[in-house]
């Protein structure tokens, strides 16, 4: 199962949302600070969008500690790249946990500190409101809502 995560972060670092897809299963149950809780396609169309909307930039992930056995493994990962919205530039730390199923990943769960995401994304209101619930609950109903569009458009491009 080692391999299934290497596959995923070698993925996301070429931008490749559709192999990143394939080491989901289809039920699996996504869970960060910055989405909350995503579940199946939904979980699946995440990494869609943010391959898209980091192909061709300077987004750069490297990926370490990975450990599986049949059911369960983690990784360290680190993500470096400019926050759209603000041109700020970001290095995320994420600990990742995953359980297995079918061989493929049917929980994903990524750990990082959301405060200190917001400090480099957005500056000084990252300072003081980053840290707070109110903070985590606008940013997840704002990814949420984006991922919501993606999904409409791209349904309508099928």
């Amino acid at each position: 199962m080692e391999n299934i995560i290497k596959t995923f972060y070698t993925a996301l670092n070429n931008c490749d949302g559709p192999t990143m897809a394939s080491c989901y299963h289809e039920d699996v149950v996504f869970e960060d600070p910055a989405f909350g809780i995503l579940k199946g396609e939904r979980a699946k169309a995440m990494w869609l969008m943010l391959c898209e909307s980091q192909n061709e930039t300077s987004f750069n992930v490297e990926f370490s500690n990975v450990s599986a056995n049949e059911n369960s493994g983690s990784a360290h990962w680190e993500a470096h790249y400019t926050f759209s919205k603000t041109g700020r530039k970001v290095h995320n730390k994420i600990d990742a946990s995953f359980e297995f199923k079918d061989g493929l990943i049917i929980k994903h769960t990524d750990e990082f500190d959301l405060h200190k995401w917001a400090k480099q994304a957005m500056g000084i209101k990252g300072i003081f409101f980053g840290g707070m619930q109110f903070f985590k609950n606008k940013l997840q109903n704002q990814t949420n809502y984006l991922l919501d569009e993606f999904i409409k458009v791209k349904k309508l491009s099928n």
